[in-house]
């Protein structure tokens, strides 16, 4: 390496031809970190079992609490709502809570959690083609 170039700076020119031939990163400058909200992102949504409840939410829409838990196997209760108060708390899902008694408790994805239908839908293409 050459004196004052940083290796984490200046990508090299066979990552520049990658992304350009992918056009994945469109107009982002090219570096060899990761962008803190891509990292963000993808921690929020690669969370044990996360994924699985957001595909649930995704395509059965407003759900209760049982429901979800049926729909996705070896879930439990307790991780469960540990992982609605995260999503909750992001204002991915919200929680509506009925009168009457009993208390019936469902969840719906806000705008911002059906705003991953898409990189949901390509994660899905993407899982169906290269894994096992």
């Amino acid at each position: 390496m050459r004196m004052g170039v940083s290796a984490h700076t200046h990508p090299t020119d066979q990552q520049s031809r990658a992304e350009a031939q992918d056009g994945v990163l469109g107009a982002q400058p090219t570096c060899s970190q990761c962008c803190p909200r891509y990292h963000e992102a993808v921690e929020l949504v690669g969370k044990r079992w996360t994924g699985a409840i957001l595909y649930v939410l995704l395509h059965g829409g407003r759900r209760r609490f049982t429901e979800i838990a049926n729909a996705v196997p070896d879930l439990s209760d307790r991780l469960l709502s540990e992982r609605m108060k995260e999503l909750e708390a992001r204002k991915i899902v919200v929680r509506h809570v009925s009168d009457g008694t009993p208390t019936k408790v469902s969840y719906e994805l806000t705008e911002k959690g059906r705003e991953l239908a898409p990189a949901m839908a390509e994660l899905k293409s993407w899982a169906d083609r290269w894994l096992d």
